[in-house]
C-alpha cells in the first residue's frame, strides 16, 4: 500500500491521506482497491464495522417458511448466498437444478459460482446495482415464480419487499443471519480517516454504538447503496460519495470518481 508523500498523481490528493473501507480486506493483491491506492498515494484500511451472526437451523424452523417450496430467489449480498446455502445443507434441502437467481450485481450473481452450477439461463442481475434494475429483470421472468429474498434479521430492504408486494408476487422474507456491531473502538478516532466508506445500514449503526457522540468534523464519508445513504443521511451526517451511479457502478469507481475530481481542483 502507498503511503503518504507519493510524488505523482497523490500529490494533487494530499489532503486526502488515509481511506477507512468498512469490509473484509480483499483476498487477491488484483483488487482495484489497490490500484487505487497506488494511483493516488493513499493508505486504505479495511475494518468491518458488523459482524453477522447464522441463524441456527432449529431456530429457523420457527418460521415456518419451505426453502423447496420456491422457485426464485432474491439475493443483494454475498452473505446472503452463504447462509442460504449454509441453511439448505442444514435442513437437508435439495435446491432444484430449476431454481432461478436474482441477483443486485454481476459481482453477486458471479458468487454463485461457489454453489451451483451457474448457467446464465438462471442467473440473472441488474445492470447498474441498483434495486431498479434489478426490479427491470425480476418484471420479466416474475410469471408463475414465487420468490424467497433471504436477509439478515435486523436488516431488510423494504423497497425490495414493497416491490414484490405491489407486483402482486407470492414471497418470502427468511431470516438465516443476524448482523451485529463489532467492536471498532481500537480501530477508529473521529480523526483518524478522511474518507470512511459504508456498505450497509448497519454499518452506521455500528459506528454510533460504538461512539454515540460521533461528530463528522469534515471527515468525508461515501456510501454504497440506496438503504446505507438513506441511513448516512438519517444520521445527520453529510454523504459525498455515493455509489452505485451510472459513472460509478462500485465504491472503487466512486472514489476514483471523487479523488479525481480533487485533482483536477488543483
Amino acid at each position: 500500500m502507498v503511503k503518504n508523500g507519493a510524488t505523482h498523481a497523490g500529490d494533487a490528493c494530499r489532503t486526502i491521506r488515509k481511506i477507512l473501507i468498512t469490509q473484509p480486506k480483499p483476498e487477491t493483491d488484483k483488487s482495484p482497491y489497490f490500484e487505487l491506492a497506488r494511483k493516488y498515494g493513499i493508505e486504505l484500511d479495511f475494518h468491518p464495522f458488523i459482524k453477522l451472526e447464522p441463524i441456527p437451523a432449529k431456530e429457523f424452523r420457527k418460521q415456518k417458511i419451505e426453502i423447496a417450496y420456491y422457485s426464485a430467489v432474491v439475493f443483494t449480498s454475498r452473505n446472503a448466498i452463504d447462509h442460504f446455502f449454509r441453511m439448505c445443507e442444514e435442513m437437508k434441502v435439495n435446491v432444484s437444478q430449476d431454481t432461478k437467481y436474482f441477483c443486485i450485481t454481476e459481482a453477486v450473481a458471479l458468487y454463485l459460482q461457489k454453489f451451483i452450477l451457474y448457467r446464465k439461463r438462471k442467473v440473472f442481475y441488474g445492470a447498474d446495482g441498483t434495486n431498479k434494475s434489478m426490479f427491470d429483470v425480476i418484471n420479466k421472468h416474475k410469471e408463475n415464480e414465487k420468490f424467497l429474498y433471504p436477509c439478515s434479521e435486523n436488516q431488510q430492504d423494504n423497497e425490495i419487499v414493497n416491490w414484490l408486494k405491489s407486483h402482486n408476487c407470492e414471497f418470502a422474507t427468511p431470516f438465516m443471519y443476524r448482523t451485529i456491531s463489532a467492536d471498532i473502538k481500537n480501530i477508529i478516532t473521529e480523526s483518524d480517516y478522511d474518507i470512511i466508506c459504508f456498505f450497509t445500514p448497519s454499518g452506521v449503526r455500528s459506528l454510533f454504538d460504538n461512539f454515540p457522540k460521533f461528530r463528522q468534523n469534515g471527515t468525508r464519508i461515501g456510501a454504497f447503496g440506496n438503504n446505507t445513504s438513506k441511513a448516512i443521511e438519517d444520521a445527520g451526517l453529510v454523504l459525498e460519495i455515493k455509489a452505485p451511479q451510472p459513472q460509478a457502478p462500485s465504491m472503487v469507481a466512486a472514489l476514483e470518481h471523487y479523488l479525481s475530481g480533487l485533482q483536477r481542483k488543483k
